[in-house]
This record gives structure tokens, sequence and C-alpha cells, in this order.
């Protein structure tokens, strides 16, 4: 017996990276998890890999900002799995500039996937969760607790130069993290805050400047750290390392699993120690 067995968990931006290791964390405990990527080929491949574990998954490929997405998300769940237990809104990436450079279009763009995505899901969200409750309530029966754990940075917490669009959506996140702990509270649903500090993923393991790019959303955009940059990041965390995907996904888990059902509203830094 898992932890999370027979809980449905959501968790956006699942093909690669962190929420990969997140998605694969959560079917190995139990859960039965929509994989969302942008692309189907990484979204069907962490599917496979589940599937391969002995666990259950689907895929819900797309954009978490396109129009209907979200609810299109939350259904994938409830058509698949009979509810939503647990929403992990991870997808996101990074379009930097000083201020003066910055457009508005990298501005709306990086609020839109940061913080009006997890907004549009949470609100598709709802309706589902407070039948589900009065249910249970009307039978007589406990209401489970149900996760939400939202994805932030340090950036957030602090500033980054060069991060305006990014800093303040991360800001923002945290903003939507405390209200709507407070609101969901009757529904016995516990919403949280990762706040990820230097970690290692395609965005930051290419020096900046050496030609790496991704592109997203047919946008071709410029990834990597300035390497003196990185250094002094480094220096700054007390581990003296930047770290590892699985590290982090292992940090939102913890805000997934029973033991953490009477913390909400928080914010977890997951950094190695890094403080301001």
């Amino acid at each position: 017996m898992g932890k999370l067995d027979t809980k449905s968990a959501l968790v956006t931006g699942s093909g690669r990276g962190i929420g990969r290791e997140l998605a694969l964390k959560l079917a190995a405990d139990g859960a039965r998890v929509v994989v969302n990527d942008l692309d189907p080929e990484p979204a069907k491949d962490t599917v496979a890999t589940i599937e391969a574990a002995g666990g259950t998954a689907v895929a819900c490929v797309g954009s978490v900002t396109d129009d209907g997405f979200a609810e299109r998300f939350i259904q994938t769940a409830v058509d698949n799995f009979g509810g939503v237990d647990i929403i992990v809104n991870n997808a996101g990436y990074v379009w930097d500039s000083v201020i003066q450079k910055m457009t508005d279009e990298q501005w709306d763009v990086i609020l839109d996937v940061h913080l009006k995505a997890p907004f549009r899901i949470l609100r598709a969200a709802q309706p589902v969760i407070s039948a589900a409750v009065k249910r249970a309530k009307e039978a007589g029966e406990p209401v489970p607790c149900r996760k939400v754990v939202n994805i932030s940075s340090v950036a957030g917490l602090g500033g980054n130069a060069g991060q305006a669009n990014y800093a303040s959506a991360k800001a923002g996140v945290t903003g939507l993290t405390k209200t709507m702990a407070k609101e969901w509270g009757r529904y016995n649903v516990t919403v949280n805050t990762v706040a990820f500090g230097l970690i290692k993923t395609r965005m930051t393991e290419t020096p900046a400047g050496e030609g790496g790019t991704v592109t997203i959303e047919g946008r071709e955009l410029n990834i990597g750290v300035n390497p003196d940059v990185l250094a002094m990041m480094k220096n700054m965390i007390p581990l003296g390392r930047a770290g590892t995907p699985t590290e982090a996904a292992g940090s939102v888990y913890l805000l997934c699993i029973p033991e953490s059902d009477y913390v909400s509203g928080q914010t977890l830094v997951c950094g190695g120690g890094f403080i301001f």
C-alpha cells in the first residue's frame, strides 16, 4: 500500500525535468497521475515510464496558457480517475531581460504561464472539489485532505536582476497560495508553495552565451546562467551545489503526503540552505 493509493494527481509540465521526477515519485507511491507537457512525446514517455513500473497515468498535452486548457486538464482527471486530489502547478520557463529592454510580450507571457495558468486551473477545479466534499458530507463520510502545491522560486521571494517578469509572477504565486489556503480550508484542502533555488535543469545547465536555446510555443529562447553568476550562487548556497530535479521533486512530494495534512498557506524553500 502506498501513501497515495486511490489519489489522483495532476502535475503540469511533467514531461521533463522536475515535473517528470515528481510524476514518477507520486505514481510510485500509488497516485494515478495526469501528466502534462507542451509536446506529446515527453508526456507520452513519462506515462509509459509510469506504466512500465506498474503505475497508472494518462497524458493531457497542451499549453497551460491556452484558453480551455484548465477545464480540459481537470476533466481528464475526473473522466479517468473519478476526481481531483492533488494539483501541482509546476509548468513554466523564463524569458529574461533587464527592464528597459523587456517588452510587454515578455511580461505578459511569463505572467500568464506562472500565475494566470495556476489561477485558471484552481478555478476550474473548485466545482469538482466542492461537489466531492458535499457528497462526502451528505453520505456521512470523512472528507479527505486534498493538496495543492504551487511552484515558486527564490526569485519571487528576493527578486533577481533581469527577471522582473518572472520574479513578479512568482511573488504573485505566494499571494495566490495564501488566499486559496484561506478559501479552501473549508474543503479540507491544503495549499502550499515550494520555492526552488538553483536546480540543475535544461534551463540552467548550459552556460549563458554558448548558444543554448529552447523553443517554446514557437519562440526560440536563450537558456543558461552566466558562469560568474553561477559560481557566485553556488558560493552562497551552504550545501555548496545546485540541487537535482529529484531533490526538487522530493520537496514537493513532502507537501502531497498525509504527513503534511495540517500544513497550509506556507512557502517551503528548496534551496540548499540559501537565505537572503
